[in-house]
C-alpha cells in the first residue's frame, strides 16, 4: 500500500539510457508568461555570456498556447506608471492584500521593476489601451488604492501578451518550443547504492525531465538547468476559472524529487466567474468592478458597502467570503451550516434561493471596454447593459508552491521556479489583483538569467549582488549550486512493478477528488472537514498512485492526488484566519504563524521560514 507521505520517485518504470536522448543548456517546463520569459533571457543572456550552448533552450508546453492561464487572463498587468503612483505606494497595496505573509523586500524588487518591465514589453510590440491623450490608460482593480493597472483591449491583457513573447521568443536564436509535450518528472541521480532512483529530499541535482510526446513517445531531456514555469492547481476544484491544463504538475514533480513546497493552503478564489447552468465558469474580471460595478443580491442589494471600506474593490479573499456568505443566508439558501462544521454550506445556496449577480447596467460603454466578455455573455443571452450577470466564486490561482529564493533557486541545484508554480513570497497570504502576471515577467525574466550564468560555467554572483540592492532579500545560495553543471546522460533506473488492485475509472477519481476539494477545503475551511478530505485523498491514493499510467490523463489525475493532499496538509496545519485561508474554527489570525510553512518529502510537520516583513504603514492587514 502506498502512502500518501511517501509517494513513489517516479510515476512510470523507465531505464534512461534505452530512451531518446535529448540534450540542452536550459529546459524550461510551462510555456506562459515566465515560461516564454525566462526562454528570452536564457537565450539571450547565455549568448552575451559567451555559454558552451549545449543545446540552446527547450521549452515544454503541455497544451497549445491559447491554453494557459496567461493566456486566459483578463486583467492586466500591475505596474507604476503614472507620475501619481510610487513604488512604495504600489508596495503597500501588495503587503495589504497579503495579511502579512509577504517579504517586503521581494515586493519592492517587483515593483521597482514593473515600469521597465512595462517599457520592454511595448518595445516588443506589446499593444496597451490608450486613452484620449495617447498615453495607456490606466484602470483600478481590488486592493488597489489607486488606477494602476495596464490593459490591452479591454480583456485581453493575457491574449495579447502571449502573442508578444511568443513571438519574441520564437525569434530569439537558441529557443526550441515544443508543444503538446508532458514533463512527468525531473530527473535527479540515482543512490548511492546504485539502485532505485533513491530517496528525494538530500539535495541531489535535478538533471533534466522524463517527458512525453503524443507523436514521439517517451524521451529523456537533460539540461544544464531546469525552469518549472507550469503554473497553478486551479483544477483541484470543482469550480475554477482555469484550463483544463491547470492541474499542479509543477509543484507535484518538484515535490516527488525533493523540492520545498510552501504556503500551500493559500489558494485565491475570485469573485466574479458567470455561474450558469451549463456553462464554463467563464471569468468576470476584475476591471468590470474596477469600472464600477456592483455586486448584489438577489433583493437588489449591494451587500459589499457594508463589507469592507472598498466595498466591491476590496481584497479577493474578502469579496468571496462575502459572497458566499450572502448566498447561503438568503431565504432557501441553506444559512450558515452549524454543528462540528461551523462553516458555510458550498452546495444547495448557489442552487437553491440565494444568488449573487454582477450589475453592469449603469456602465457606459461595456461592450467597447469588454468585448471579450460581452462576447461570451451574448452566447447565453446575457446584455449586461440589460441584464444581471450571475457569478460566484471560483478558484482562480495557487499562491503557494515550489519554495524559491529572491532569483528562483529552490533547495535543488540546477532547479529553478517561476511563475505561478512558484512561492516567491510575493503574494503573501492572499494575492493583489494583475501582481500576477507581473510576477510572471519580473521572475521569469531573473531565472532565464541565472540559467545562462550557468550555462557558461558562471554561478550568478554578478545577478545576486545586481537585484542584492534591495535590502533583506532571501539570496541564500542553496548547496551545491555553485557546482559544476552538467547536461550528459546517466543510468537512471526505475523500476516499478505493476499494481495487482483492480482497474480505475480516472473520471469518477477526479470529479470526486475536485468535488471534494471544493466542499472541505475551499472558501471556508474547518478542522474537521479538512481532516475528512485528508482521509478521502488518502483513501484515494491507495489505489491510484500506485497505478502504472501511459497517457497524461492518468499522470494528470496523480498529480491532482498530491497536490490536493499538501494543500489540505497546510490549510489544516495552519490553526488561524490569514488572507485566502479562512478556518471557520479559527478565525482570527495568530502572529507566530506569520510565517511559510514549508514542506518537504517525509517531513511531519512543515519547517517555519520567517517573513521578511516590516509593519504596514498606513492602512492595517486585512
Amino acid at each position: 500500500m502506498l502512502d500518501a507521505l511517501n509517494p513513489r520517485r517516479y510515476l512510470i518504470p523507465f531505464r534512461s539510457l534505452l530512451l531518446p536522448q535529448i540534450f540542452c543548456d536550459t529546459l524550461i517546463i510551462g510555456g506562459g508568461v515566465a515560461g516564454l520569459r525566462a526562454a528570452i533571457s536564457a537565450a539571450e543572456d547565455g549568448q552575451r555570456l559567451g555559454g558552451t550552448n549545449f543545446g540552446g533552450v527547450i521549452v515544454l508546453a503541455k497544451d497549445e498556447p491559447s491554453q494557459s492561464n496567461t493566456a486566459w487572463a483578463q486583467g492586466g498587468i500591475a505596474a507604476v506608471t503614472g507620475a501619481d503612483d510610487t513604488i512604495d505606494g504600489h508596495v503597500e497595496d501588495t503587503l495589504v492584500a497579503g495579511a502579512g505573509l509577504c517579504d517586503e523586500p521581494v515586493v519592492r524588487l517587483v515593483s521597482s521593476r514593473s515600469g521597465a518591465a512595462i517599457e520592454e514589453l511595448v518595445s516588443w510590440g506589446m499593444r496597451f489601451d490608450v486613452g484620449p491623450d495617447g498615453k495607456p490608460s490606466r484602470g483600478r482593480e481590488g486592493g488597489h488604492a489607486l488606477a494602476r493597472i495596464l490593459h490591452s483591449d479591454g480583456d485581453a491583457t493575457g491574449r495579447e501578451l502571449m502573442r508578444v513573447l511568443w513571438a519574441r521568443a520564437k525569434a530569439t536564436a537558441g529557443v526550441r518550443v515544443f508543444t503538446g509535450c508532458f514533463a512527468l518528472d525531473l530527473i535527479t541521480p540515482p543512490g548511492a547504492n546504485g539502485g532505485q532512483a533513491g530517496a528525494a529530499g538530500d539535495g541531489r541535482p535535478v538533471l533534466g525531465a522524463i517527458t512525453h510526446h503524443p507523436r514521439y513517445g517517451l524521451q529523456m531531456i537533460w539540461a544544464r538547468t531546469t525552469i518549472l514555469a507550469a503554473g497553478g492547481a486551479g483544477m483541484l476544484y470543482r469550480e475554477t476559472t482555469n484550463p483544463r491544463s491547470a492541474t499542479a504538475d509543477a509543484v507535484a514533480m518538484a515535490y516527488r524529487a525533493g523540492a520545498d513546497v510552501a504556503d500551500m493552503s493559500f489558494v485565491q478564489f475570485h469573485p466574479t466567474a458567470l455561474y450558469l447552468a451549463g456553462a464554463g465558469r467563464f471569468l468576470i474580471s476584475e476591471a468590470v468592478r474596477g469600472a464600477g460595478a456592483h455586486l448584489v443580491d438577489q433583493d437588489g442589494v449591494r451587500f459589499m458597502v457594508g463589507e469592507h471600506e472598498l466595498a466591491e474593490l476590496a481584497p479577493r479573499d474578502i469579496v468571496s467570503r462575502a459572497i458566499v456568505r450572502r448566498i447561503a443566508s438568503a431565504p432557501g439558501g441553506g444559512g450558515p451550516t452549524t454543528g462540528d462544521n461551523g462553516g458555510i454550506s458550498m452546495h444547495g445556496g448557489a442552487h437553491a434561493g440565494g444568488r449573487v449577480f454582477l450589475d453592469c447596467r449603469h456602465l457606459r460603454s461595456f461592450a467597447s471596454a469588454f468585448p471579450g466578455i460581452t462576447a461570451v455573455l451574448g452566447r447565453f443571452d446575457i446584455n449586461p447593459a440589460r441584464d444581471l450577470i450571475p457569478i460566484h466564486p471560483a478558484a482562480h490561482y495557487m499562491i503557494g508552491g515550489v519554495f524559491t529564493d529572491a532569483l528562483g533557486r529552490t533547495n535543488l541545484p540546477g532547479l529553478l521556479a517561476a511563475g505561478e508554480a512558484a512561492c516567491s513570497g510575493l503574494h503573501g497570504a492572499n494575492r493583489l489583483a494583475s501582481n500576477s502576471l507581473l510576477e510572471g515577467l519580473i521572475f521569469g525574466d531573473l531565472a532565464g538569467r541565472v540559467a545562462a550564468w550557468r550555462a557558461s560555467g558562471g554561478d550568478a554572483d554578478d545577478l545576486a549582488a545586481e537585484v542584492a540592492g534591495v535590502s533583506g532579500l532571501r539570496l541564500g545560495t542553496p548547496a551545491g549550486w555553485r557546482a559544476p553543471s552538467s547536461a550528459a546522460p546517466m543510468a537512471i533506473v526505475s523500476d516499478i512493478r505493476p499494481s495487482d488492485s483492480a482497474e480505475l475509472d480516472l473520471s469518477d477519481v477526479e470529479s470526486s477528488l475536485r468535488s471534494a476539494m471544493w466542499r472541505n477545503a475551499g472558501i471556508e475551511r474547518s478542522g474537521t472537514r479538512l481532516n475528512d478530505c485528508r482521509d478521502m485523498i488518502e483513501f484515494w491514493a491507495r489505489y491510484t498512485l500506485d497505478k502504472i499510467f501511459d497517457d497524461p490523463r492518468g499522470w494528470q489525475v496523480q498529480n491532482m492526488l498530491l497536490a490536493s493532499w499538501l494543500v489540505v496538509r497546510s490549510a489544516a496545519w495552519r490553526t488561524e484566519s490569514r488572507g485566502c485561508h479562512w478556518r471557520a474554527d479559527h478565525p482570527t489570525q495568530r502572529p507566530e504563524l506569520a510565517v511559510h510553512d514549508v514542506w518537504r518529502l517525509g517531513a511531519g510537520e512543515p519547517a517555519k521560514v520567517p517573513v521578511v516583513s516590516p509593519l504596514v504603514s498606513g492602512r492595517a492587514a486585512e
